[in-house]
């Protein structure tokens, strides 16, 4: 009589599939953080495309913080704060730089971390 493999068995199957859900549960978890960063992009975005016809003044990154700041409270982002997003003026345009880092955790003390860094220049500079 012939012995034949029918296939994987169900130690094969639970070698397969776990790390194919570590991975997807990985995905859940950053996710928020990953929807968190477009809304913080968008922000920037919108505020610096409202900062593009002023006049180069000290108001101005008031007014480009106080839009972001604004965008902020109605998309309900809490982390990170205004007080995080540098606004600077580099020659003849606004400089808007997000750079911040955030983590999610995984399972027990292993957590994921990521680092999110956008920049957008807008004004005469550009």
């Amino acid at each position: 009589m012939r012995n034949r493999q029918q296939g994987v068995t169900a130690i094969g199957w639970l070698f397969l599939l776990t790390p194919l859900v570590i991975v997807v549960y990985a995905g859940i978890r950053l996710a928020p953080l990953y929807l968190n960063y477009l809304k913080v992009v968008r922000a920037i975005d919108n505020a610096a495309s409202t900062a593009k016809g002023g006049a180069g003044g000290a108001g101005d990154s008031t007014a480009i913080r106080a839009a972001i700041d604004r965008h902020f409270e109605i998309d309900m982002v809490e982390f990170p704060t205004i007080k995080d997003i540098q606004v600077r003026r580099e020659g003849g345009a606004w400089v808007i730089e997000a750079k911040y880092e955030d983590e999610a955790p995984l399972f027990g003390n292993v957590s994921l971390h990521v680092m999110f860094d956008k920049t957008v220049r807008r004004g005469s500079g550009e």
